[in-house]
C-alpha cells in the first residue's frame, strides 16, 4: 500500500531536526509521498529544500491569507521564481481565513485573486485554504474560474451541499485528521459523495491530528487513520482507497516518481 499525503507541514519548527525520522515513520505507515506546503518566504525555502532531499517529497509554494497584508508585487516576483522550480507541483494554500486578524478581508480577496491569475498563467493547480469564509471562497472562485490544472479544496470541514458546489466547480476534494472527529457527521456525509477521481488524503502535520491520536502532534504517518475512515464511510477496501487516491494525486500534480503509474 502507498499513500499520499497531499498537504502536509514538514518544513514547520515542530519538525525541525527531525524530518528524516517523520519520513522513516510515515514510509513505515504506508505512507509513500508526501507534498510540503510553504505559505510565507521561509516555510517555501524549507519546502524547496526538503523536496530537494527527499526524492519521494514534492513542494507547494502560495502565499497564505493570514500573510495577505504582506502581498505585494515583490512577493509575487519571488512566487513566479520559486513556483518555476523543479519540482514545485502547486500553488498554495491560498485562500481566505477570517479566523485570524492578520490581515483584512479586502486584503485576502485580493492576494486570492492574483495568485488564482498567477496559477493560471503558470499553467499550475492551487490548493484552497478556507477558514470560517466558505461563502466567499466559493464566490471568489466562481468568478475567477480555476487554472485549467484544477485545485483542491484543502482539508474539508464543510457538508456534502458545499462539497457538491465546489465539486461543480471543477475542484478535488481533500479530507484531514477533521473527517474523523466524533462530532464532524456532515463532513463524513460529504466524504460518501465525492467522486472516486476527486478524492484526496492529507495531514496538515503538525496540525489536525486524527482519532485516535487527536490532541497530539499530528504527522504525515496518520494519513493512515483517515484513510481508513474513509475507506469505511466509502464501503470500500484500504488498499483501494490508497490506489484512487495516490493516483489522483499523481495526476493532480502532474508528478510521477519513476514514470507514469
Amino acid at each position: 500500500m502507498k499513500l499520499f499525503d497531499t498537504h502536509t507541514h514538514l518544513n514547520a519548527d515542530q519538525f525541525a531536526g527531525r524530518e528524516a525520522e517523520i519520513v522513516a515513520a510515515a514510509q513505515e505507515a504506508g505512507v509513500a509521498y508526501l507534498a510540503v506546503v510553504g505559505f510565507d518566504q521561509p516555510t517555501i525555502e524549507k519546502s524547496l529544500e526538503l523536496s530537494q532531499e527527499y526524492a519521494n517529497i514534492i513542494s507547494v509554494c502560495g502565499w497564505h491569507p493570514t500573510e495577505a497584508a504582506s502581498y505585494n508585487r515583490q512577493v509575487e516576483t519571488y512566487l513566479e521564481e520559486v513556483l518555476s522550480r523543479d519540482k514545485v507541483q502547486m500553488l498554495g494554500e491560498i485562500g481566505l481565513d477570517y479566523y485570524w486578524d492578520t490581515a483584512t478581508k479586502s486584503e485576502q480577496e485580493r492576494a486570492f485573486r492574483r495568485q488564482i491569475a498567477l496559477a493560471k498563467n503558470l499553467h499550475l493547480p492551487i490548493t484552497i485554504h478556507n477558514r470560517d469564509a466558505t461563502e466567499d471562497c466559493y464566490r471568489i472562485l466562481r468568478d475567477e474560474g480555476l487554472p485549467a490544472a484544477g485545485g483542491i479544496m484543502h482539508s474539508f470541514g464543510e457538508d456534502a451541499e458545499w462539497a457538491q458546489r465546489f465539486l461543480d466547480l471543477g475542484m478535488h476534494i481533500s479530507f484531514s485528521g477533521v473527517v474523523t472527529f466524533k462530532k464532524t457527521i456532515e463532513v463524513r456525509e460529504a466524504a460518501k459523495i465525492v467522486p472516486d477521481n476527486r478524492l484526496l488524503i492529507e495531514t496538515d502535520a503538525p496540525y489536525l491530528a486524527p482519532v485516535p491520536k487527536r490532541g497530539k502532534e499530528n504527522q504525515p504517518a496518520y494519513v493512515r487513520y483517515t484513510a481508513e475512515l474513509l475507506s469505511q464511510v466509502r464501503g470500500i477496501e484500504l488498499e483501494t482507497l490508497a490506489q484512487l487516491t495516490t493516483q489522483n494525486a499523481f495526476d493532480l500534480f502532474k508528478w510521477f516518481p519513476g514514470g507514469r503509474s
